[in-house]
């Protein structure tokens, strides 16, 4: 496995060229003594369920794993809590309904390569169930292609595009 900050050649610091593997997860400034720690990106995801019991689950529209299904999420902001990604997110995305009530951070985390830009992002992933009254009025935006509601006893895991996303599926539907 190649080191995660193989395509950092410079020093962030002074831009010398002398920036070379420290460990597994630093690498070092020869030049000015910098150490820089790669530590995984946040992200987020939510479980939203009506008041029937389905599920909105959301198309991929970007890259990567466009087309396959996903749920509403994604990066956490600078000075932004899980549970405030969670709900810009999911507003984002165009999913926000009258009434949500976020049930907390599930018992599932993951971690998960992240292809972006041609570059691999790694991320540790939080889960949050959303409860909503009904799904009326939702639409997809963002890089969200379409919606998509089902009832858990319908969802595949493996129509899920993410690895994060397709491990973390199971596990709350069993909950």
């Amino acid at each position: 496995m190649r080191h995660p900050l193989y395509q950092f050649q410079f020093c962030p610091v002074c831009g010398a060229k002398a920036f070379v593997e420290h460990n597994e997860k630093a690498k070092k400034c020869m030049a000015c003594g910098f150490v820089y720690y790669f530590n995984p990106s946040s992200a987020v995801a939510c479980f939203i369920k009506n008041a029937k019991g389905e599920l909105l689950l959301v198309r991929r529209g970007k890259e990567p794993a466009k087309g396959t299904l996903d749920l509403p999420g994604g990066f956490v902001d600078m000075f932004e809590s899980g549970e405030e990604a969670a709900r810009r997110e999911v507003r984002e995305d165009g999913l926000m309904a009258a009434y949500m009530r976020e049930t907390g951070i599930l018992p599932v985390c993951t971690s998960n390569l992240y292809m972006y830009s041609g570059f691999e992002v790694h991320t540790l992933d939080m889960f949050y169930e959303c409860l909503v009254d009904d799904f009326n009025n939702v639409h997809a935006e963002d890089d969200a292609a379409e919606i998509v509601i089902l009832h858990p006893e319908d969802v595949n895991p493996e129509d899920f595009g993410l690895d994060s996303i397709r491990k973390a599926v199971p596990a709350y539907l069993r909950k």
